[in-house]
């Protein structure tokens, strides 16, 4: 353990895990502090590499449809939080995870997000995005384990395009295209990109979505989800957006249509 003066008890209670949450995802104290201390090993390796992405892909283009875009890497309490949880979800796809293959499980360790102006642009990254890296359905993950293709020179889409929409929201996405999410109030376009022995995952939103998004990351996930008034607000905060979007939509049509 990194801290000596850290006993079992102050590691689980500082990452807020309780003794349930830790027998239901059947795994050890011991493993997920190996888990942390190996992250910690690889994080400016996850850095550079995400970096090195938004240079080769993002920085000197068109910028393929977006406003603009931003990167970080996983911190470490979120990647021991989503591990437990995914752990009690499901057992049985996550069983083999630990400290010397989490990377191989968790595909959000390097996260990259683009912004759009309007909902619409989504097309031009999607189309830019599955141009630039193999988009083959036979390279798709289904074990997380055993699909993992350890040649760092090999990038790739490693799972099918999806987007995760809010009911009622108007279609704009092509089901051929994309796998559509619906019935939640997240807004989001997610790509998994395998890039130099790592998986990079890259979200699509517009701005008035990541700044709802924000806002709930920061009051409700990942430790408040269960406060009802607080996601309450923060659906509110969410239908306020998704409007601010719609809105956003009609004044680019309407000036399009007052074009001679």
């Amino acid at each position: 353990m990194k801290d000596s003066h850290m006993d079992r008890q102050e590691w689980l209670e500082k990452h807020r895990i309780d003794e349930r949450e830790l027998a239901e995802a059947g795994i050890s104290c011991d493993e997920l502090i190996a888990i942390e201390e190996e992250y910690g090993r690889i994080e400016g390796r996850l850095h550079e590499i995400g970096k090195e992405f938004i240079d080769e892909y993002l920085y000197e283009t068109d910028r393929a449809g977006i406003h603009s875009y931003r990167y970080r890497t996983k911190k470490a309490e979120h990647l021991i939080e989503k591990i437990v949880r995914k752990r009690r979800e499901d057992p049985e796809r996550f069983a083999g995870l630990d400290h010397t293959n989490f990377h191989k499980f968790v595909t959000d360790l390097i996260g990259i997000r683009v912004f759009f102006l309007y909902r619409e642009d989504w097309i031009h990254f999607h189309r830019y995005i599955t141009r630039c890296f193999e988009n083959d359905p036979a390279q798709y993950i289904t074990d997380r384990l055993h699909d993992f293709d350890p040649d760092e020179a090999h990038c790739y889409l490693a799972e099918k395009p999806k987007v995760y929409k809010r009911a009622g929201d108007s279609k704009i996405y092509d089901e051929a295209e994309i796998d559509i999410i619906t019935g939640g109030i997240y807004r989001s376009l997610h790509y998994i990109v395998k890039y130099k022995g790592y998986y990079v995952e890259i979200q699509g939103r517009t701005l008035f979505e990541e700044g709802w998004s924000e806002i709930d990351h920061d009051i409700v996930y990942p430790y408040d989800q269960d406060d009802e008034m607080l996601t309450d607000y923060s659906r509110l905060l969410n239908r306020l957006s998704g409007l601010a979007d719609e809105m956003s939509s009609y004044f680019r049509r309407i000036k399009q249509n007052k074009k001679p």
